[in-house]
């Protein structure tokens, strides 16, 4: 038992050793001016997927190769570095700069695909700002755009069905929360829009309801001049649903809108006869 005790000891011993020794001369090569063994290193540390210690080094190198030999090959790997480390703004960003360096390298199409797919991997949750989703779906398009026939266009599509995805629910939660917060009109008019833009969304049976429901609440509220008009379309928009949805888990209800605008309309006309 005391032999393995001391046998554990010195081979953590050694590896601490090891370590720190490799530390001490990861440093130095940091700091020092032989860019031909720091460029070896970094390449070495990448291909061991050492890559926080490949980027430290490819960093070291940019600037000193720009326009020399090896400066495409460490744009390229210090993208792919940032990448693996899901450092995704970065590696977006630097595979632009490559792009844009290096257009035609035979590695262009690759670099303009990853710039693309970074911005992908940025985008948020639904519920959040979509601003990076609308550029993720506008690099892609890009890229589809000059490259049509790239072996990535399966895979993009089904990334854009999604950031579209994300961009339809954000819309629909909007448009559904001025409903939830009894901004009628604002409902009415955003669900319209929403189901405007949308023609074949998932969410057309729960728009079309609440649209309708919103109209009768802003209709049954307006002043008398304006309530028979509104409240007409209310009728109207039963019949679209209806029609659309004629097993609806909603459709109790919308007949409840249906009957109080009917019953609204007819009290008004009696009212002025």
């Amino acid at each position: 038992m005391q032999i393995m005790k001391f046998v554990n000891r010195i081979g953590i011993l050694l590896l601490t050793t090891t370590l720190l020794t490799s530390c001490g001369e990861y440093g130095k090569l940091v700091k020092g001016t032989d860019f031909d063994a720091k460029y070896r290193a970094a390449v070495g540390y990448y291909e061991e997927k050492s890559y926080s210690r490949a980027i430290q080094l490819f960093e070291n190198l940019i600037l000193h190769y720009h326009g020399k030999e090896h400066a495409e090959d460490i744009s390229w790997y210090y993208g792919m570095s940032l990448l693996a480390e899901r450092d995704y703004y970065s590696a977006g960003y630097q595979f632009r700069t490559f792009y844009k360096r290096y257009p035609y390298s035979e590695r262009a199409e690759e670099a303009l695909y990853l710039a693309a797919d970074c911005k992908y991997h940025e985008s948020p949750d639904y519920y959040l700002d979509q601003r990076l989703t609308k550029e993720a779906i506008e690099a892609y398009e890009s890229f589809v755009d000059r490259y049509p026939n790239s072996i990535h266009i399966p895979e993009i599509n089904t990334h854009l069905d999604e950031l579209r995805g994300k961009l339809m629910r954000k819309d629909y939660e909007i448009a559904y929360g001025y409903y939830l917060t009894e901004n009628y009109h604002a409902a009415y008019v955003s669900l319209q829009d929403f189901l405007d833009n949308y023609p074949d969304t998932p969410y057309k049976e729960q728009a079309m309801f609440y649209m309708l429901a919103s109209g009768y609440e802003y209709g049954i509220n307006s002043q008398e001049m304006k309530m028979r008009e509104r409240l007409q379309q209310v009728v109207n928009d039963f019949d679209r649903f209806n029609t659309s949805f004629h097993d609806s888990k909603y459709l109790s209800q919308a007949q409840t809108y249906y009957s109080k605008a009917k019953a609204a309309i007819a009290k008004l006309e009696a009212a002025n006869k």
